[in-house]
């Protein structure tokens, strides 16, 4: 997997292609991270997320729902944000690592794991699927 940094990172589109976004990885506290920038505002989120994640929707086979939601708003089961703060992913918890802006998972890692190669992501106004490649 290319690893692209602060210099070179990826410039992506949200799922429904509505809003721009930059990403890249990075190394805070000696973990690595994924820096996701947003306008003015940047998020942090734990870089286990891709291949934690890939092996979920494997796992799964299907098409699962994005469900993105910010970190104070309740997620649906059985969406890629449920999943990303949940007890019984592999992290036991948030993949997110800014506090007050640890959710939307299922609005900006699927379209890097798009950009990965890792999965497939659909392009619609809402309500937007993601599966593995």
């Amino acid at each position: 997997m290319v690893k692209r940094r602060k210099g070179n990172p990826w410039r992506l589109q949200t799922p429904p292609l509505s809003s721009e976004y930059e990403m890249y990885f990075d190394e805070k506290d000696g973990k690595e991270i994924i820096v996701c920038v947003v306008g003015k505002t940047t998020l942090h989120y734990d870089a286990r997320i891709i291949e934690d994640l890939h092996q979920m929707l494997k796992e799964n086979g299907e098409w699962v729902l994005l469900g993105s939601k910010d970190e104070k708003i309740e997620t649906k089961e059985n969406t890629v944000e449920h999943w990303a703060r949940s007890k019984d992913n592999p992290i036991g918890g948030w993949y997110g690592l800014k506090k007050g802006l640890r959710g939307r998972v299922g609005m900006y890692i699927p379209p890097l794991m798009e950009a990965l190669g890792k999965a497939e992501v659909e392009h619609n106004k809402r309500n937007n699927r993601m599966r593995a490649k």
